[in-house]
């Protein structure tokens, strides 16, 4: 059977992570910055779990903002981290070259801040007929109106909202794939909250 273009699968989409530093984590107000953290691991060991490329990007990391946080990088110990000057991936040769290269058209975004470092990437991988996904759980902006007037303006540019666990249900699907059942549901226990907690008593139930 032929799935629906309109559905994410592993060999369609690639992660862009960009600028998970503490630094910015300080000024992110949008979100609690645990349920971030939780989020955002979440969403990279879905993409971990499914073999999605991973694009992972960083700025002014010696001024201010610092390098990529440590529970990142502990799931990512040898992937390479881009460095850039400038607000906007999609301007910097480097990596856009790296998302180019992934050959993937549907691409997943998460990162600070929503306002700039999301956004302005966002746009320009819409007008270059690519196919952005806005991860909205794992991003944060500096207030609540700024984040959701940033998501907002994406949204009308017709990037597509979504979150970490709807990205790993729709990459899974149907919890008869062997190869990727028990990484997806340990992603579920580990970063779910209630329904990873319902699993968990579900099966010491059985």
């Amino acid at each position: 059977m032929k799935l629906p273009d309109t559905l994410l699968i592993p060999d369609n989409c690639a992660l862009v992570l960009i600028d998970h530093q503490a630094g910015l984590a300080f000024g992110a107000q949008s979100m609690d910055r645990q349920v971030l953290l939780n989020n955002t691991l979440a969403l990279v060991r879905t993409a971990l779990a499914f073999d999605l490329p991973i694009i992972v990007s960083t700025s002014a990391t010696k001024v201010y903002s610092g390098p990529l946080l440590p529970a990142l990088r502990a799931l990512l110990p040898e992937h390479p981290v881009l460095d850039r000057r400038n607000m906007n991936v999609w301007e910097d040769d480097a990596v856009r070259e790296a998302i180019l290269k992934s050959g993937r058209k549907n691409l997943l975004f998460s990162g600070m801040l929503t306002e700039a470092c999301i956004s302005l990437p966002v746009l320009c991988v819409q007008q270059e007929g690519l196919n952005a996904y806005v991860v909205a759980d794992a991003c944060a902006g500096l207030t609540d109106t700024g984040h959701e007037m940033a998501l907002r303006r994406m949204a009308q540019a017709g990037a597509r909202m979504t979150s970490w666990l709807q990205v790993l249900l729709e990459l899974q699907r149907d919890w008869t794939r062997h190869d990727t059942y028990d990484a997806a549901r340990a992603i579920v226990e580990g970063n779910g909250g209630g329904y990873g907690i319902g699993l968990n008593y579900a099966r010491d139930m059985l």
